[in-house]
């Protein structure tokens, strides 16, 4: 069997080498199921994890790669390992949520996204830890613990999708899925030193994705690399009509776009917020993204400041709404059609309900559900949801001001500081939603952002910049973070030690 070292497997390459019959995808599958089994508990990254299972479930997929080999059919992701948040449905195997509430329940169908995966040659290698149903900024508040950072494992992984940041991190699978409500995919991906992309809303179905707030989930690729975010991208994005808010926009070519485009940044006009350089940003992060931009610049990109005076009550506005619409979906729950149902007797359906739910859902989802319900009750909905909805409104409208003026993309950190320690904010829910004050703004806006790894701090932990672009230019924002990829070439010379 060959023998591969860590790290070194690219999405690109390995699909490129399965389809050319370079390698075998036994020997992929075998290399990463023994990886995943010997570490993963390590940083708690899986949840439910059975190498038996894992192995069983592949073996119908690694036929099909065969297959298409003998056919001489190219498959995109030919023998790519990808892992998959654990709110994504895959048919046959459990999908949670990181709920006690959910404990044991098995997806009845693939989602869109796994059907497009298994398509393309990919191999479906784990269900990573999350935030319970979505909602955290730090992996802690899951049924099955916190996931830990594999640049220190003091620190959290950020969340929601901290399973799918550290299992590409580690390198568990060079390609993970994650969600990104209020930015779930970019600050795990920025505290874990990877790459992170929430696409445009409606760019990638949500069909299959447990929902937490509607308007605002997305679907996106985290990776080492631009390259593999625009692979997975690729298979992934298009319209889907079982999915309501699905577009029609045309199907990009992302792979394509990067490797034909211009190596230089000339003529791109990137902006920063200066609203966001103000107190709370950590001085390392600012001094590494003020470093970033100059990068940037040296590349041929005109930096430019604007205001953008609204971003001050992107905060409550998302909290208001996602709150609210968490509060709809999550109604579904009840412990008779979904879910665990108490196991006390003699209640009454009113008692069955409030027990159910009361006994599976955790603090935070507890806190957010009752938020969403309130602003959702008679004589509040006018003064706050509504309110919300038209501020939404506002933001978007101003954020699509300053792409009018000539912006093509607008950069910002992607957290206000490196991770954190592990219990530092889980008391402080004020304190931890803040942690998303750069990433809100485009879910609210539902327009493409992505964050890549630009340093480290002086406690050796990733820092990273977020980029935004104008909807469905997912093909400029991947392009252009690529080209700083490439000059600076910080994933080949940083990667944790552990």
């Amino acid at each position: 069997m060959r023998s591969f070292d860590p790290f070194s497997l690219s999405a690109q390459t390995i699909a490129q080498n399965v389809n050319n019959g370079t390698w075998r995808v036994e020997d992929i599958a075998e290399y990463y199921l023994r990886r995943v089994s010997d570490i993963q508990s390590v940083f708690n990254s899986h949840v439910g994890w059975d190498r038996d299972i894992a192995k069983n479930e592949l073996e119908k997929q690694i036929d099909f790669i065969r297959a298409a080999r003998l056919a001489q059919k190219h498959l995109p992701l030919a023998g790519v390992p990808v892992a998959i948040k654990d709110n994504i449905m895959v048919e046959g195997q459990l999908v949670t949520c990181g709920s006690r509430l959910l404990q044991g329940h098995r997806a009845a169908y693939d989602a869109t996204v796994i059907q497009r995966l298994k398509q393309a040659g990919a191999l479906i290698l784990g269900r990573t830890n999350m935030d319970e149903f979505g909602m955290g900024s730090t992996n802690e508040f899951s049924v099955y613990g916190p996931v830990l950072n594999p640049w220190n494992r003091h620190h959290v992984s950020g969340g929601s999708s901290g399973g799918s940041a550290v299992a590409v991190a580690a390198d568990f699978a060079p390609v993970a899925l994650g969600s990104d409500t209020g930015g779930s995919i970019r600050q795990p991906a920025s505290f874990c030193g990877i790459w992170g992309l929430k696409p445009s809303y409606g760019r990638v179905s949500r069909y299959g994705l447990v929902a937490y707030a509607s308007s605002l989930d997305q679907i996106g690729p985290m990776a080492r690399s631009s390259a593999d975010l625009a692979l997975v991208l690729s298979v992934i994005g298009g319209h889907d009509p079982r999915d309501s808010s699905s577009h029609r926009h045309p199907e990009g070519h992302f792979p394509e776009s990067l490797s034909k485009g211009p190596k230089s940044l000339q003529g791109q006009r990137i902006a920063i917020i200066k609203e966001f350089m103000k107190d709370g940003l950590v001085a390392e992060v600012r001094e590494a993204f003020l470093s970033a931009l100059e990068e940037y610049k040296s590349l041929g990109a005109e930096i430019v400041e604007c205001s953008l005076p609204e971003i001050d009550l992107a905060i409550p506005t998302y909290y208001i709404l996602a709150t609210a619409e968490a509060s709809s979906n999550l109604a579904r729950f009840d412990g008779v059609r979904y879910g665990q149902r108490t196991q006390k007797t003699g209640v009454n359906l009113r008692e069955l309900y409030m027990l159910s739910r009361a006994e599976g859902f955790g603090r935070e989802v507890k806190q957010r559900i009752m938020l969403g319900t309130y602003v959702l009750s008679a004589g509040y909905y006018e003064a706050y949801y509504a309110k919300a909805n038209r501020m939404r409104e506002l933001l978007k409208r101003s954020i699509n001001n300053i792409f009018a003026q000539g912006v093509s993309l607008i950069a910002s950190p992607a957290a206000p500081s490196t991770a954190f320690e592990l219990g530092q904010k889980t008391q402080d829910s004020l304190s931890m939603y803040l942690s998303d004050v750069y990433t809100i703004a485009a879910n609210l806006a539902g327009i493409p952002a992505l964050s890549h790894p630009i340093g480290l701090d002086s406690k050796g932990l990733p820092i990273g910049i977020q980029l935004m672009a104008p909807a469905f230019q997912e093909e400029n924002l991947l392009r252009s973070a690529s080209v700083y990829e490439q000059h600076s070439q910080w994933n080949e010379r940083n990667r944790p030690r552990f």
